[in-house]
């Protein structure tokens, strides 16, 4: 490279007689949809059939001649550090541009199904999956929209063949910027939410996070974050909506399976682990600074930890809006991120971006204020930016500028905190608060009015060097990442490398590690010979999913039986059965109904009423939020029925109870009745009975406390991890922070050491 001739600030090339005598450095080859340009000991482009010949040819190489003009601008030029060419960019910009940069645009499905059809919020008409919606090409074109979240995908060809479009189509636009694509956690078994509604394709798949840091394993997060990276950049996908790194310090939170856990420790490292790993390329990928071909931006969230919501709600819904923290433990709720993300290994340095929460840290802000995090000056500017000298992109969460038309829906506007405000003024709050970007906006509209409301309170020069600044971050994670120099994908290739059978082999064994098992009476596991199994039926009474839609009671085996009949005999009837199995979920409450106001989220199963909640609420206590003395029901009580029915049917043979473990739950219900317990966070029934069967040793451990029992859950304050007093089980053993068995009995090795 130093070599080069370099240019020179303030100059530019043209092809001209000046080259004609240069050798030619340089080929071009033909794709399906794009051609690659292939620069001798330089850099490979990838340029669209249409802009075949927008090239200029510079000491004998190619480069991009993105804006069309005929000259070799500074942006334009691969050689140059990333710095030059970006200061050169933004000052090219219009404001209406650097706004479109400013935006995350709303879930995109790249499907055709049924229930997707009018997603887009015009008819569909689409051929194929992969094809641009007409919506997505008026905010690509008239928005400036460049950074795209995708949510549902077909298969890894959809998401190469529309990366292609999408890229093709916006590299004739203006400056030829490319599109960022990211996405929420892909590679969990199945979606449930708006945070993870991606999981379900075929990718390989791992466990959730709860489940990663059950494996108390920082170099298999690592691992899985080169391999998720690359998956990812097959897709065409170089943000990842991920890690979410809030300390889980309340075992309520409906977000908790989402999380590294409990323990500050063990979440730092994991954070450390997963951003390294996303973001690092090496060797031929890497193009400078450990960024390259392989790189993924992560994007940690919730800064500055969403894990304190008062009661255990969650802030998706208005009823959840505020973070608490009575046992003053706001800082220890930084660490993941000052400790972690913000200082890798890798030559990335840390995280290149963050997501602040929904939530009001409630008294938190020095200024006095009590508004959204993304809102906050002194949470964003005094806090991030310069106390810990955070100069990534800023993104805010999804929605919080819109206007809240539902209180108990979580896929509402949420601007709390300034929910009287305008949607102007909204967007200029958080623009003055120090922030990028603003997620789940397709329009550019209110981003441009925020900018000419600060013309008039602060100048044209003083706006126009805000947005460059904003511009710069959001641009500096598109080029390092390689897009401006080749965004294409060789669909055959993406479709081969994702979900491949190395990975999928990879992540089945991350899943076997994550598996804990708490109870193991008189050392029943494991079953070595083939005996029958009796697997009741399972009933869960109707309720709401995540998305607020109905959901009726159903009735149904929990498990695929064509997989237990490759270890186990299926009897039809306990009488017949060898040994029971009890496939249950967590109990799962909401904490507000329109009907019965705020009540309590509760980890049993039979009905609870409080007795030891507080009589006025922390946040807001002139508006008592309490929920005192009332009693909530659980739809998932006949798990535990089922449970206990099964115990009384087999008598004196075993009964071996599977947990679906989102949060930590109040085992005493059921416990005395089983003779083993495992815990599940999100794998196949495969890898649950390869572990029975003992063809491997369990060797997770528990990420979080499980508590003795709702009254210890009430007294605990919402910030504090450890302060529960743990379940004591049949066997003496305490289902505390690290805790596990193997066949031996209680696992004690160097992870114990290091984090309990």
């Amino acid at each position: 490279m130093s070599t080069w001739a370099l240019p020179k600030q303030s100059e530019k090339f043209a092809i001209s007689s000046i080259y004609k005598n240069m050798k030619k450095r340089w080929s071009m080859i033909e794709k399906d949809d794009f051609y690659l340009i292939i620069n001798e000991g330089g850099t490979t482009l990838g340029i669209s059939k249409a802009n075949k010949n927008a090239i200029v040819e510079v000491d004998g190489y190619a480069f991009k001649d993105l804006n069309r003009n005929g000259i070799l601008d500074l942006y334009e030029d691969w050689r140059l550090p990333v710095d030059e060419r970006l200061d050169d960019l933004v000052k090219r910009l219009s404001i209406a541009e650097i706004a479109g940069l400013m935006l995350y645009s709303s879930h995109q499905m790249l499907t055709i199904r049924p229930e997707m059809a009018n997603f887009f919020g015009n008819e569909e008409t689409r051929e194929h999956a992969w094809d641009l919606a007409e919506a997505q090409k008026a905010f690509l074109k008239d928005d400036n929209l460049r950074h795209v979240l995708i949510a549902m995908i077909d298969d890894a060809y959809t998401a190469a063949k529309w990366n292609n479009n999408a890229q093709a189509f916006v590299e004739g636009i203006a400056y030829g910027i490319p599109v960022n694509t990211s996405s929420d956690p892909r590679h969990s078994i199945a979606a449930s939410g708006e945070f993870d509604m991606g999981a379900g394709s075929r990718i390989s798949k791992w466990p959730q996070h709860i489940g990663l840091a059950a494996t108390f394993d920082p170099a298999l997060v690592e691992e899985f974050g080169e391999i998720a990276s690359k998956e990812y950049r097959a897709m065409g996908i170089t943000t990842a909506l991920s890690p979410q790194i809030d300390l889980a310090s309340d075992p309520r939170w409906n977000r908790f399976k989402g999380t590294f856990g409990a323990g500050s420790k063990l979440v730092t490292e994991m954070s450390r682990a997963y951003c390294d790993g996303f973001q690092k390329s090496e060797y031929d990928s890497e193009i400078k600074d450990g960024w390259g071909y392989d790189s993924v931006n992560a994007m940690v969230k919730h800064w500055p930890g969403g894990g304190s919501g008062e009661g255990g709600r969650d802030a998706h819904s208005g009823f959840g809006k505020y973070a608490v923290y009575p046992g003053n433990n706001f800082d220890e709720h930084l660490l993941p991120f000052t400790e972690g993300a913000f200082k890798l290994k890798s030559k990335t340095s840390k995280a290149s971006a963050v997501m602040p929460y929904y939530t009001i840290s409630y008294n938190m802000d020095k200024s006095g204020e009590n508004v959204g995090n993304a809102f906050s000056k002194y949470i964003i500017e005094d806090k991030l930016r310069n106390e810990y000298d955070y100069d990534g992109v800023v993104c805010t969460d999804w929605n919080i500028t819109h206007d809240m038309q539902d209180f108990e829906s979580p896929i509402t506007g949420k601007p709390w905190g300034v929910e009287e405000m305008s949607v102007t003024d909204r967007h200029y709050k958080v623009l003055m608060a120090g922030v990028d970007q603003f997620g789940g906006n397709d329009d550019a509209a209110p981003v441009i009015a925020a900018y000419e409301k600060g013309v008039i309170e602060h100048g044209e020069a003083f706006m126009r060097k805000r947005m460059e600044l904003s511009a710069k971050r959001l641009l500096r994670n598109i080029m390092r990442v390689g897009l401006f120099e080749n965004p294409y994908l060789d669909v055959d290739l993406s479709n081969e490398l994702v979900g491949s059978t190395e990975y999928m082999d990879i992540g089945y064994k991350a899943q076997l590690k994550s598996v804990v098992m708490l109870k193991n009476a008189n050392g029943l596991l494991p079953i070595k010979n083939k005996q029958k199994v009796f697997i009741p039926m399972r009933r869960t009474e109707e309720g709401q999913n995540w998305f607020g839609s109905p959901i009726p009671a159903i009735d149904e085996i929990p498990v695929d039986l064509d997989v237990i009949k490759q270890y186990f005999d299926i009897a039809e009837n306990p009488d017949e059965a060898d040994c029971a199995f009890a496939f249950i979920v967590t109990p799962e409450t909401k904490g507000y109904t329109q009907d019965t106001g705020y009540q309590p989220i509760s980890l049993q199963y039979r009905p609870y009423t409080v007795r030891n909640a507080r009589k006025t609420s922390i946040a807001t206590p002139d508006d008592n939020r309490s929920y005192a003395g009332k009693t909530v029901k659980c739809r998932f009580e006949p798990h535990l029925d089922m449970i206990l029915e099964l115990r009384k049917a087999m008598g004196n043979k075993p009964v071996i109870v599977f947990v679906e473990t989102a949060n930590p739950f109040v085992p005493a219900e059921f416990e005395a009745t089983a003779d083993a317990i495992l815990l599940d966070f999100c794998v196949l029934p495969e890898v649950l009975m390869d572990i029975v069967t003992g063809k491997t040793e369990p060797s997770g451990l528990l990420p979080f406390t499980i508590p003795k029992n709702m009254e210890t859950v009430e007294k605990h304050s919402e910030d504090v991890s450890f302060d529960m007093e743990p379940y004591k089980d049949s066997a003496g053993n305490h289902y505390d922070f690290a805790f596990g068995l193997n066949w031996n009995g209680v696992i004690k090795d160097s992870r114990t050491d290091r984090y309990r």
